[in-house]
């Protein structure tokens, strides 16, 4: 070799060594994130939110070192729409899912992808709930649709695999597995997504005493009539009282109806049933027997049946949501056990919040507080001050760009969100005044509707096939008892709140009606 070529190789050499550490000096300083989402986990269920309904003390612990956001929101209170949003950052008429029927384009630029393009690992396990594969992760392993609680069925690279035990345990050991087995050289994003706590509230078989001591109260407005609010006299679906099912939702054996129940919520507690251990079937079978027994000696007592209902309602779904927590804790075990703690930023919500029977109500889809309103926490050490709580207007549709944001990476232009750096680090006075909400479905016979919420006020129009208008003042109407849409004294606000939907429909491209 010539001098010419040997000084050319020892040049090459420099400059590839000096791409490769300024490549790795780069990728080393990317914070790590944990994006932790529930499904229906309502606010009022987690301790740092509401001290008097359960003990979360792994999801406090993330609020302790971190921020917590009081008034945190979501676009459309339905499953898919709000995964779709949370990875595009756009409301559902633009990245096409406005209901639980449509297909997520995965072509479409998501949050993972502009990751990876930024040098991040990124794995998503748990729910996916979009019909179409994920794009955009170096890994995934999710449950098809919906999902089950006992040895669920997965879908692991376009492989279906089935993993023995409850859904919020393989979930958790699934997503341990990958942190242990991922490229160390990469800062990594990680999409841990449970099924729980959604219907039918199925808890894991160690869990089915917790809570038989509690004596849960209803909430001060369960008995609400509705008087006032005309989109919802059809049917009255959303209510604990009408719509649950003994068998599927409350775990009375079906035996015990002679026959009583619908065909769909009959095959599917079937096979709930049938993915059950034979230990775990006999632990089920002893524990809600007594149930129905105590079914049978109230059935013909319609207030002390509704009683019945709501406390069953409450144990499973609180019972899920322990599993849940420690589900969290264990993640956060892992990451100080491997000295990652510190260099991890963990991001916990859920897809919408739920009605808890407010209302007297249960599932989401309405604009009400309950169901509108999600839990966001998030611990990023050394750059979120510990214990920080917030009651600026935020939603999910802010996620995305928080986590671009974070990560050091370029926000695209079309997001919609905001990053939420600038609340936690105080430096934007002029953070949004309002969010916009648009639920697109018929669901359990909730009308179409819309809306605007402000600091004080929440201004909704049902529409198709309904046409009616739903006005609250939340100063003094936190429960959303009294609809003052006609009230004479409002019609000032209520001009301004019409007006203002108009400015944010256009401000988000929404579609003229």
């Amino acid at each position: 070799m010539n001098l010419k070529n040997i000084f050319t190789v020892a040049i090459l050499s420099v400059f590839s060594f000096s791409c490769n550490n300024i490549l790795s000096e780069k990728t080393v300083k990317g914070p790590n994130i944990v994006f932790i989402m529930t499904d229906d986990h309502a606010y009022q269920a987690i301790s740092t939110y509401n001290s008097g309904l359960i003990s979360t003390p792994n999801i406090d612990r993330i609020a302790e070192e971190g921020i917590r956001f009081d008034r945190a929101y979501v676009t459309n209170s339905i499953c898919a729409p709000s995964r779709a949003v949370i990875l595009t950052g756009k409301f559902s008429h633009l990245n096409g899912v406005t209901g639980n029927s449509q297909t997520f384009d995965g072509s479409q630029p998501t949050f993972p992808k502009i990751l990876q393009e930024n040098g991040y690992q990124t794995a998503l396990v748990g729910k996916w709930h979009l019909k179409s594969h994920p794009t955009g992760f170096d890994y995934w392993n999710v449950l098809p649709g919906q999902g089950d609680y006992y040895s669920p069925d997965f879908i692991k690279q376009g492989k279906d695999t089935v993993y023995s035990g409850y859904v919020t345990d393989v979930i958790t050991d699934l997503s341990i597995e990958w942190l242990e087995n991922r490229d160390e050289n990469k800062p990594f994003c990680l999409m841990v997504q449970h099924k729980a706590p959604h219907r039918s509230w199925m808890p894991d078989i160690q869990n089915l005493d917790l809570f038989n001591d509690r004596d849960f109260e209803f909430p001060s407005n369960f008995n609400d009539d509705l008087e006032g609010k005309e989109a919802l006299q059809d049917g009255r679906a959303l209510t604990i009282k009408d719509v649950l099912q003994t068998d599927f939702d409350f775990k009375i054996p079906f035996d015990s109806l002679n026959g009583a129940g619908r065909e769909w919520f009959y095959n599917e507690y079937q096979d709930n049933l049938n993915r059950l251990s034979p230990e775990g079937r006999k632990k089920w079978d002893d524990s809600y027997r007594k149930e129905a027994i105590a079914y049978d000696s109230l059935k013909n007592d319609p207030e002390k049946l509704v009683k019945w209902k709501f406390q069953r309602y409450m144990e499973d779904y609180l019972r899920c949501v322990m599993s849940v927590d420690e589900s969290i804790g264990e993640i956060s075990q892992w990451l100080k056990n491997n000295d990652m703690d510190q260099n991890t930023v963990i991001i916990y919500t859920s897809d919408q919040g739920m009605f808890l029977g407010e209302h007297g109500f249960f599932d989401k889809r309405l604009m009400y507080e309950e169901t509108f309103r999600t839990p966001l926490i998030i611990k990023y050490p050394e750059h979120i001050k510990k214990g920080l709580v917030t009651t600026e207007l935020v939603q999910n549709l802010d996620i995305a760009p928080t986590i671009l944001d974070i990560a050091g990476a370029k926000i695209p232009d079309d997001m919609q969100g905001e990053p939420l750096r600038t609340i936690w680090e105080d430096v934007d006075p002029n953070w949004r005044d309002e969010v916009y909400y648009h639920y697109y479905e018929k669901g359990f016979l909730v009308p179409p509707h819309y809306g605007v919420r402000t600091d004080r006020y929440k201004l909704i129009h049902f529409y198709d096939p309904v046409d009616t208008w739903e006005f609250y003042d939340l100063e003094v109407d936190p429960n959303e008892m009294n609809n003052l849409y006609w009230d004479a004294s409002c019609q000032q606000t209520i001009e301004e709140l019409k007006s203002e939907l108009i400015e944010l429909k256009l401000k988000y491209k929404l579609p003229e009606e």
